[in-house]
């Protein structure tokens, strides 16, 4: 794994399944994913859970492209037109990851390409020694 997780005391717990802030390991490549909708098998995918891991394979698909693999996804960028579907992207984001936690923003904006539900991006550490 090219990533680490960071944690102190001195700022927030994080409220989501995610860490307060990722670090990378020295000799680490930076991949850095365009955002990417919510598209599987050439339909845009408009229910919160399907979406958020339709992106998310998405995101994977262009991180291991590059040589990388999920555990090393170090910050995870979401934009969503309804904060009120959080839970629901937060319980398919926790599904999808696991117990890899990347750091994460997650914002609602008004509106998205092609009228999606939501968009995410990515940023890897891919060290190809490990």
């Amino acid at each position: 794994m090219s990533v680490e997780f960071v944690y102190t005391h001195k700022a927030p717990e994080a409220i989501g399944p995610y860490s307060q802030g990722t670090e990378g390991l020295k000799g680490a490549k930076v991949v850095f994913t365009s955002g990417q909708l919510p598209m599987k098998d050439g339909e845009l995918q408009t229910d919160a859970k399907k979406a958020t891991e339709a992106s998310l394979s998405n995101v994977l698909a262009i991180v291991e492209a590059a040589g990388g693999k999920l555990q090393d996804i170090a910050k995870v960028n979401v934009f969503v037109t309804n904060i009120e579907e959080f839970d629901e992207i937060n319980k398919a984001y926790a599904d999808f990851f696991g117990d890899h936690k990347p750091a994460r923003s997650l914002v609602e904006v008004s509106k998205l390409p092609k009228g999606a539900v939501l968009e995410i991006e990515a940023v890897a550490l891919v060290n190809d020694n490990l």
